[in-house]
């Protein structure tokens, strides 16, 4: 239809005349809102963000007490209903690198803490001269 018949349509109905193909030959026009279109496209662009999922470190030490190892434990709980990995360091300072099988004996019974909410992703292992890792992921 002609333009001057659309855009008296437009009126009438309360709308927009938004031209949609403009190479097109005839252009192609639509009638909306175009106030309500340009919401909810902004809308639906927020949307799309999603959760970023990172990797939540928590450092022990070979001498570390029974309640510390409760409350990291905990937290490593936390960030794995969250969705979050967890990478559990053991760092070694001094002497301690001469008794490594304390270590990985300790990272092991923090994955057995955790069995029911968390797979191991990584064994334990030694990175470096003083440090020890591991990494856990939510079931």
């Amino acid at each position: 239809m002609e333009i001057a018949q659309a855009l008296t349509i437009a009126d009438e109905r309360g709308l927009d005349l938004v031209e949609m193909a403009a190479t097109a030959r005839p252009p192609t026009c639509k009638l909306m809102d175009f106030g309500k279109f340009k919401y909810e496209q902004k809308k639906k662009s927020h949307g799309q963000k999603k959760h970023v999922f990172r990797r939540k470190e928590i450092k022990l030490r070979p001498k570390t007490e029974e309640h510390d190892f409760v409350v990291k434990v905990n937290h490593a709980k936390r960030f794995l209903e969250k969705g979050h990995k967890v990478l559990v360091t053991m760092v070694f300072r001094g002497r301690e690198t001469v008794h490594l099988e304390l270590g990985k004996d300790l990272l092991i019974r923090f994955a057995k803490a955790l069995e029911d909410c968390a797979k191991l992703e990584k064994e334990p292992s030694r990175e470096g001269r003083n440090k020890m890792d591991m990494i856990l992921v939510g079931r």
